[in-house]
């Protein structure tokens, strides 16, 4: 009876463990395209969490429903259980699982995140230049050199982009693919988020502190880089796009963005701004006017600043 019972487990184990692999599996899907060789590391890790939690819960479930469609009483069974005390071996085994578990969930994140080398508030505060951190894994695919470091420049509420080599400044941010980009970001008044859903990447931007961050885009098309902390009243608005190109188009859109005059790109905060002060609609909260428009050699292009 006790072989019996251990192989129906073994097999009930085996097909949740099936069912939630599957699972995991398709939530890859759920997210938008990977477009950053990081995406994948987080992509990966997100598989793991969505397997490891489908399991608990279907085994949860599972258990659940057993119990009380097989170990209930009669209906007019008023009768008290019998007395039960407490079973050590089975109170080690579930805390030490969730305990393993919980170990091994937060190893295989400070892994992925390492790897990532992405750096919080606090690190860049009190650390400055924390050594050991790994970049991420995939450097240039097709054997190039680094691109030259790109500036990333962030206000309320805009971002501008240089390109020091070149002398180019743009409203958006261009990048060859497949190959491994460095950035400078840089804040002038107060913390800024760098992230784009589609690379899986987010960087904090401190006031006074360049920050370098390091990705390599895998997939060309165009993507949306937002602002990810609440840096103000119009913070929503402080997005633009990123424009993954091939190395080809990538020397061609810098030749011809070098040649064009600066001029003032449009600019979603201000336009707001100024669009409240005409309608004169009190909010309730006092804003601070947004940065000038930047000037910029290439300004955004149809408006999708």
């Amino acid at each position: 009876m006790k072989l019996r019972t251990i192989f129906t487990l073994l097999v009930v184990a085996i097909a949740l463990g099936l069912v939630s692999f599957w699972v995991g599996q398709q939530s890859y899907s759920w997210l938008p395209p990977q477009a950053s060789a990081e995406s994948k590391l987080v992509d990966n890790l997100f598989s793991f969490l969505v397997t490891l939690g489908t399991f608990i819960f279907l085994g949860v479930t599972v258990a659940v429903l057993y119990t009380v469609l097989v170990h209930r009483v009669g209906r007019y069974d008023m009768s008290d259980g019998p007395p039960i005390e407490g079973n050590v071996t089975l109170e080690v085994v579930w805390t030490v699982i969730p305990v393993l578990l919980v170990v091994w969930i937060a190893v295989y994140s400070y892994q992925t995140y390492d790897r990532m080398a992405v750096h919080g508030p606090m690190e860049l505060v009190h650390l400055h230049n924390p050594m050991g951190m790994e970049p991420a894994y995939a450097a240039n695919l097709e054997g190039g050199e680094v691109v030259e470091p790109i500036e990333v420049h962030s206000r309320q509420w805009a971002w501008e982009f240089r390109y020091p080599e070149q002398n180019v400044t743009s409203a958006e941010l261009h990048l060859p693919v497949d190959r491994r980009v460095r950035l400078a970001l840089q804040s002038e008044d107060v913390i800024h988020g760098f992230y784009i859903p589609a690379f899986r990447l987010k960087q904090d931007i401190i006031p006074g502190k360049t920050i370098d961050f390091e990705f390599t885009p895998i997939r060309e098309g165009i993507y949306r880089l937002r602002d990810s902390q609440y840096s103000g009243t119009y913070f929503a608005a402080m997005q633009t796009d990123v424009v993954v190109q091939s190395p080809a188009e990538y020397q061609q859109w810098l030749a011809q963005a070098a040649s064009q005059p600066p001029q003032s790109s449009a600019n979603r905060a201000d336009y707001e701004y100024k669009l409240a002060a005409k309608k004169r609609i009190n909010a309730g909260w006092k804003s601070v006017p947004p940065a000038p428009a930047p000037v910029v050699n290439y300004p955004a292009q149809d408006g999708r600043a």
